[in-house]
Formats: C-alpha cells, sequence, structure tokens
C-alpha cells in the first residue's frame, strides 16, 4: 500500500489536486435498456445474459451497485486513473480514505468519512416500478442508510425519450391508507395496479424532480443524471410493472424479518403526508435556477432544496475559458463538447468500449473547487457542457444567498 499510496499522493499533487475517474458501469436484470449511455452496442449483454443489460452507470461512487451475488465485487464502484493505461488504477474509496479531508473536505470527512453520495446515469427504455426508499430511521433497522434522490434529464443524452416519459409520483391527494392496504395485501394475488392511485408527470429535458425518503415513484424512460445517498434501501409495491412480475421479495427486503408479513409496517415505511400533497410539483419540481453567468460561461443549480445533494450544469460557451470556483469537492461528468479542465484534456465521447479509459470525468478535491478550476472550451461551435455534484457540505435552497 505504500507504494500506491505514494504514487496517488504524486497524481493528485501533479494534477493540481483533480482526479481522473474511470467509467463504472453497471447491469440489472430487470427493464429494457434504454442503450443511451454511449456504450458500444456489443457491451450492452456482457458479463453473461443471466445477468441482464447494462442500464445504469455510476459517478464518483464509493459503493457496491451490483444487484446480487453473481455481480463482481467492485459493480459500480469508481476507480482513480493513476495513468493512460485503464489498469493503472485505485478505487475511489482507497483513494478517499489515503487522502481524507484534503480531498473531500473537513466537514464530510469528519462527518462520513466518505464521499456521502454519488450520481448515476440510468437508462431504462421503459418505465420502472412504483417503490420508494426508506428513510433514515427505517432503514437503521436493517442497519442501513436512508436515501434521497433527484434527477435531472439532460438533454444531450435524450435524442429520444423511450417508451414513457412520464413519472409516477406518491398518491392522489384523496387517496385512503385502507385503499394502499388492500393494493399491498393484493401483492401475490395478480396485478395490484398500484398507479391507479397515483398521479404521472410528463418529463421535460433540462428540468428535474427531487425525491425524498418514503414517496413512492415509478420513474419514466428518459435518460436520467441521478445524484443519491450513497444507500441502496427500497421497497416496490408494484407488483406488476409493463407485463414485468416484481417479486414479493423487492416489497419486503429492506423489512426486518419479523416485519416482512405486517401490511401495517410495510404501509408506515410511506411518508404518508409527502406522498399524499396536493402541491406535490410545486414543492418537488425542480427547474434550472441561474447562479452564475458572464460572457464566457452559464451556470445553474440544477438540484437543489433539500440538506442532503445538490448539483449544478456548467455550460462554457465557443471559444471561451473560465476559472470556475466552488465552495465544496465535486464529482463532475461532461455531457457535450471538449476543451480541458484544469490540466487534463477532457471530451465528452461518443462511443464508449466497456473497460476503457474515457477523458469526461472527474473528482475536484475541496481545496481545489475553493481555489477554481480554469475550464476552457477548445470548440468554435458548441458549448461544454458538465454536470457537478455536491454532497451536504453545498446545498442551496431558492431564495437564500448563492
Amino acid at each position: 500500500m505504500a507504494d500506491i499510496e505514494k504514487k496517488l499522493r504524486a497524481v493528485f499533487r501533479a494534477n493540481e489536486d483533480i482526479f481522473r475517474l474511470k467509467p463504472a458501469f453497471v447491469r440489472r436484470k430487470y427493464g429494457r435498456p434504454g442503450k443511451r449511455l454511449r456504450l458500444h452496442p456489443d457491451d450492452y449483454y456482457t458479463g453473461g445474459m443471466e445477468r441482464g443489460a447494462i442500464k445504469v452507470r455510476y459517478l464518483s461512487s464509493v459503493i457496491y451497485g451490483g444487484s446480487d451475488s453473481s455481480a463482481p465485487p467492485d459493480e459500480g464502484l469508481s476507480y482513480v486513473s493513476l495513468s493512460d493505461d485503464p489498469s493503472d488504477t485505485i478505487l475511489f474509496r482507497d483513494a478517499i480514505e489515503i487522502l481524507g479531508m484534503d480531498l473531500i473536505g473537513k466537514e464530510l470527512w469528519e462527518q462520513y468519512r466518505t464521499f456521502p453520495m454519488h450520481a448515476k446515469f440510468f437508462d431504462f427504455d421503459g418505465p420502472l416500478f412504483h417503490h420508494l426508499h426508506l428513510d433514515f430511521e427505517d432503514a437503521a433497522r436493517v442497519n442501513k442508510l436512508g436515501k434521497p434522490e433527484g434527477y435531472f434529464f439532460p438533454v444531450q443524452y435524450n435524442s429520444y425519450q423511450g417508451a414513457f416519459p412520464y413519472s409516477f409520483f406518491g398518491f392522489n391527494p384523496d387517496t385512503t391508507k385502507e385503499e394502499v392496504c388492500r393494493k399491498i395485501d393484493a401483492f401475490t394475488r395478480g396485478d395490484n395496479r398500484i398507479t391507479e392511485l397515483s398521479r404521472a408527470y410528463r418529463l421535460q429535458p433540462e428540468t428535474g424532480w427531487y425525491t425524498p425518503p418514503g414517496v413512492l415513484h415509478a420513474p419514466g424512460s428518459l435518460l436520467t443524471y441521478e445524484p443519491q445517498w450513497n444507500s441502496g434501501v427500497t421497497s416496490v409495491f408494484e407488483n406488476v410493472t409493463c407485463g414485468e412480475v416484481n417479486n414479493r421479495d423487492l416489497l419486503v427486503n429492506d423489512c426486518p424479518e419479523e416485519k416482512k408479513h405486517d401490511t401495517d409496517y410495510i404501509q408506515d415505511l410511506l411518508d404518508w403526508e409527502k406522498n399524499i400533497d396536493p402541491d406535490y410539483r410545486k414543492n418537488n419540481f425542480r427547474p434550472k435556477i441561474p447562479a452564475e453567468a458572464t460572457e464566457d460561461y452559464t451556470e445553474s443549480w440544477i438540484m437543489y432544496g433539500n440538506e442532503y445533494l445538490s448539483a449544478r450544469q456548467l455550460i462554457v460557451h465557443p471559444g471561451r475559458s473560465a476559472l470556475v470556483k466552488d465552495s465544496a469537492a465535486y464529482g463532475c461528468v461532461l455531457v457535450q463538447g471538449y476543451g480541458t479542465l484544469g490540466p487534463y484534456r477532457c471530451e465528452t465521447p461518443q462511443m464508449i468500449r466497456l473497460g476503457q479509459l474515457t477523458a469526461a470525468e472527474f473528482f475536484v478535491s475541496n481545496m481545489k473547487a475553493a481555489k477554481g478550476v480554469l475550464i476552457r472550451n477548445e470548440s468554435f461551435t458548441e458549448p461544454l457542457v458538465i454536470l457537478k455534484h455536491f454532497g451536504s457540505d453545498n446545498t442551496f435552497y431558492p431564495g437564500s444567498v448563492v
């Protein structure tokens, strides 16, 4: 470890406290792949047909993304590139352990001892099942963390919108708990059609939604940039989705053993008031909010209004340069254009082979973010567009001072 630590620190210093990260793709057995991840067509089903297709890309990830024991132990984990050799890497989580607050900042290091969130590109051709993520109290009962998450739909990855560009959130305001209990009890007796009680919204590229823990949601078929907390706690309330059967284990996997057949306990996983909120769209829809604007670049908040995570979209105009400063460490990914990011050449890939390095994903340390990263757009015709995700040390609420 001494040699790899020495090399890691040398790479960190030589590259102005910024790391380049290797793409981390994840397979899922359920659903159809949207095939918008810019992965080579031959690579979507690598790893064996029993594991399903690649439908997700993890970004700045320190957590396992595999869905069962057949997945390799590093599925979903990000790697730091130490050179142009794709095999010359170290796990991002190990880099954090070595560099500590020098990488992620004092606040996150002292509170979590890691980067507490990551982001995804989430890519399904059809809708997902109506499900929720547990809050922190319920997740603690199974020794896990709660999971807040946000969505943004980058236009650059949505040249087509899939089969169902609508998302269900929560319930109609007049829904009763008795109706929901009947849907839960019907889980093994035929299609429970729980979305009959819900509300669907047509998804709009270049906008997003925040989904609090405890709220049922059935994401639609746009490719989604998803900043989220480092957790995977889930309860699936819908037993048939577009003809695909969801096993009851998905409903109760994150319940204590003695509660797996307790309908009242399962229903109590719901944050009832948030699910029937008559102003759900007003409180959780996330249009872009301008943050910075000069002749060289514009930057907008694209995820905000919660205590856990945030995200921004940076657009550097054609032929321009910008010194961009932030108050916290962040992961970032290019979705359009090319140029330089600090000491690195950067470019948006058109096609990625599995295991290949790209020049599109980076992690900027806390100190470097504060000093500023110089970003140059070397195209004279198209913008350089970067999505940036932050932890709980850089939250934003509309109306507050930016």
